[in-house]
């Protein structure tokens, strides 16, 4: 157990406070080795009450993580913490009491904070670290230490996209959800969301669907995971080479202030920020402002008049004005991203398909070339669920294959060749009919 008196006022380790050659050469980031820099960053980014401000704050007042820590341990030093947590112009001190008083108990047993990040075995990439992803390093407010579980190169891909929404959507935000993540993975970009019940589920879950990586920001430590019922989906994200990420230690447990600061992370490891349904107090409209305060894109995707799903969706609309565009449909939001291009890539001028298609592409494929073109006479023509057949239409949308307007579908690209039987339509529409 790491003493008291081991806390030197340059206490880092051999490495420096930049994390070392590996970090540098783009390794994975060793997690904490007793007395080094590294540990003294995760202890103070731990203690409750400090935030990236008051981190700021005292890591200028005193040089470095550890010797903040190694003040804490000294006689009087609460006023001087307190001090130190004060902005240069000389206003009022960042910490208060408990705070100053949980600084100087992490001080005097950092094991307490250490020992969960070995015992669960999760990587620290800090602000100090070359790893630390680029896009979240620009915002104003960055977390000094993210805690991560899975693949780190899923945190800096070269395109991110946020899916965020309600708890509780409707059905068809939901699939909405669904398709848009789809998509924007088909389309070679990480999804990023809050693994918090409803859209933010759906989001993930298509995105493993499709074996890409997605990028789950959670509210609470890794230990408190919330909502616990999502352990699986966490688990089957980090086995698809995605991350789970927080900037709270372990052991922390979520609350009502821990979601808003999750949420510019979200945006944050951010191009773009898609928000599905959102009520009138939906938390993803605390995501949304933070995407137009980080200068990263937002896109709302409209509904109903009246509708509670969507209130909140479209008073922000209306607040914010041109600086949030609205979703008009897949392809469109695909090239307003600019992933319109990244489905396929053409010899000739011709699309090219990035795998083979799934059975079930192939028979909502054979359905459009025959001419069906609602999702309903696609589903009684292949026999597919509802649900899965608005899957495979993104999909085929994605690869250039099918366009939709105004809920209704056609063969575009080679399946445009094909022509329309106009029986095997017929056959599709008496079915319904008689359905």
């Amino acid at each position: 157990m790491l003493g008291v008196g081991r806390w030197g006022p340059l206490g880092r380790d051999a490495a420096g406070e930049g994390g070392g050659p590996a970090a540098s050469r783009g390794e994975p980031v060793h997690r904490p080795a007793a007395t080094s820099e590294r540990d003294a960053w995760v202890v103070l980014a731990g203690v409750p009450g400090i935030g990236p401000v008051s981190f700021a704050r005292l890591l200028a007042a005193f040089g470095s993580a550890s010797a903040v820590l190694f003040a804490a341990t000294e006689p009087h030093a609460a006023p001087r913490l307190a001090a130190a947590s004060a902005d240069l112009a000389g206003g009022s001190p960042s910490l208060g009491g408990p705070a100053v008083l949980a600084l100087i108990e992490a001080a005097e047993d950092p094991e307490r904070t250490l020992a969960p990040v070995r015992r669960i075995g999760i990587d620290v990439v800090t602000l100090a670290d070359d790893a630390y992803p680029a896009r979240l390093r620009r915002i104003e407010l960055p977390p000094p230490v993210l805690f991560v579980r899975g693949a780190l190169t899923s945190l800096d891909r070269p395109r991110a996209v946020a899916v965020v929404g309600t708890r509780r959507p409707t059905a068809m935000g939901r699939s909405t959800a669904s398709r848009i993540a789809d998509a924007v993975a088909g389309c070679g970009a990480t999804v990023v969301s809050g693994l918090a019940f409803g859209v933010d589920a759906a989001a993930h879950a298509a995105t493993v669907r499709l074996g890409a990586p997605t990028v789950a920001v959670i509210g609470g430590g890794h230990e408190r995971l919330y909502p616990a019922s999502h352990r699986g989906l966490a688990a089957a994200i980090v086995a698809a080479d995605g991350a789970v990420v927080s900037e709270f230690a372990p052991e922390t447990a979520p609350t009502r202030g821990t979601f808003p600061r999750r949420n510019r992370i979200i945006s944050g490891l951010s191009d773009a920020t898609v928000v599905v349904e959102a009520g009138a107090r939906s938390g993803a409209l605390t995501t949304a402002a933070w995407a137009l305060e980080q200068g990263r894109g937002l896109y709302i995707v409209p509904g109903r008049l009246d509708d509670p799903a969507v209130a909140g969706s479209l008073a922000f609309l209306r607040e914010a004005g041109p600086e949030a565009r609205v979703v008009a449909g897949i392809a469109e939001l695909l090239e307003d991203l600019g992933l319109a291009g990244g489905a396929a890539v053409g010899a000739g001028g011709s699309r090219q398909m990035r795998r083979d298609l799934t059975p079930a592409e192939a028979a909502a494929a054979r359905a459009l070339a025959s001419g069906a073109a609602t999702p309903d006479e696609i589903a009684l023509a292949t026999g597919l669920a509802g649900a899965s057949v608005l899957a495979v239409l993104t999909s085929l949308e994605v690869r250039g294959l099918a366009v939709e307007a105004f809920g209704r579908y056609r063969a575009a690209g080679p399946l445009a060749a094909a022509g329309s039987p106009p029986d095997a339509l017929a056959r599709v529409r008496s079915r319904i009919r008689a359905a």
